[in-house]
């Protein structure tokens, strides 16, 4: 029986789809390849090099495509660690920007601090005895909605007693009712309790009693007197605390008197060392 051509080549396919067939038949077709590739080009056969410099350019594309992840990552690494140094540079500048703001604010703090010393010392001590002037600072404000009175940081330790009087610019505020050994309690013009012999500047006499408000008034005028505005009040120094003629304030168009110094905008005050009765209130 004869074997026709179709059923040789059917065997033929199948002998070279086994594995190990397929396998040794594709090596032998890639050194067959090469070596006709290189016969061709040492021969000099003219269309080797036109497929020649084909191939090269492939393979450079490919190879340059396969390289490219190499390339970018690294860039693209370098970016994000440069973006985060960036970053991190950027909040401690902005950390640095706010400590100096606040710097700056304490220095100007300071600043208008020791202008209104300076304004005070001016004041207060222009042809005084310094020895009997103590500045003092105010601590703690106790407003409430009828008793006005200020905790300053001098005490007995300083040499403050109980009654002595409290000016500001020269301008009387109030007087010590409460003294410690690093601190005392200054009972202001404008509070219930405070009542202060005065003398108007048309020579009347009368009590300036305070209202819990931030206005004082005027009690046990002389019968008949009429108030009006812009009445200068002093201190009349009957009580022996506080000097006669110290400034207090003036009156308005409703019978109070208007302070020269707010007593809720304290933040010096001077106390007055040399009064004739110490002690007193």
């Amino acid at each position: 029986m004869s074997v026709s051509r179709d059923d040789f080549s059917i065997a033929f396919r199948s002998a070279l789809l086994q594995r190990g067939g397929a396998q040794k038949f594709s090596v032998l077709s890639l050194i067959f390849l090469a070596l006709l590739i290189f016969f061709l080009d040492v021969y000099g056969v003219k269309f080797t090099k036109p497929v020649r410099g084909f191939i090269n350019d492939v393979v450079y594309r490919i190879t340059y495509l396969a390289s490219t992840p190499t390339r970018i990552f690294p860039q693209v690494g370098d970016n994000i660690s440069s973006f985060l140094n960036v970053k991190k540079e950027n909040e401690r500048l902005k950390a640095e920007i706010e400590k100096y703001k606040s710097l700056e604010l304490n220095v100007e703090f300071l600043t208008d601090e020791n202008k209104n010393l300076q304004n005070i010392l001016e004041t207060e001590y222009f042809n005084k005895n310094l020895s009997n002037i103590l500045l003092a600072k105010v601590l703690v404000d106790k407003n409430s909605p009828f008793l006005k009175s200020v905790i300053i940081n001098k005490g007995t330790r300083a040499g403050v007693l109980k009654g002595m009087p409290v000016t500001k610019d020269n301008y009387l505020v109030g007087r010590v009712v409460e003294t410690n050994y690093l601190s005392s309690r200054v009972l202001l013009l404008n509070d219930l309790n405070s009542r202060i012999p005065v003398t108007l500047d048309q020579g009347a006499q009368a009590i300036l009693s305070g209202s819990g408000s931030k206005n004082p008034i005027l009690e046990y005028l002389p019968e008949d007197y009429e108030i009006i505005s812009d009445i200068n009040v002093f201190a009349s120094g009957k009580d022996g605390i506080f000097a006669p003629g110290t400034p207090i304030g003036k009156t308005n168009n409703e019978g109070l008197i208007e302070l020269f110094v707010d007593p809720n905008q304290l933040s010096f005050v001077t106390v007055n060392l040399n009064i004739q009765n110490k002690g007193k209130l």
